[in-house]
């Protein structure tokens, strides 16, 4: 079964399988828009979205269940994996997958 496009609103899929690596740079504290509190900093050049890390992932940020409906928490502050990220790309696909959710028509 596939679905005609992907539907982030109530897909989700992303933000509950891969860990959100992100520059400091991208920190309130560092001038950034990244909330502070929803990132943990793991050396000088690396902080992980809170969450993501865990086993299963999910985004600390991610409200709502996967495959029905879901918001992000920081939409307009999210880092930059999380605005690079495209619906519908190979990686989308693999993170519906991983949640038994139907693929994305061609």
């Amino acid at each position: 079964m596939t679905t005609a496009a992907p539907d982030c609103q109530h897909c989700g899929a992303c933000c509950a399988t891969f860990r959100v690596d992100f520059s400091p740079h991208e920190l309130q504290s560092e001038g950034g828009r990244v909330p502070n509190g929803l990132a943990d900093l793991l050396n000088g050049s690396t902080c992980r979205l809170r969450g993501t890390d865990h086993q299963p992932p999910r985004c600390a940020a991610l409200t709502g269940r996967v495959g029905e409906r879901v918001a992000c928490g920081i939409y307009e502050w999210r880092p930059s994996p999380c605005r690079e990220f495209e619906a519908g790309s190979d990686a989308c696909v693999q993170a519906r997958r991983c949640h038994g959710l139907a693929g994305l028509a061609p």
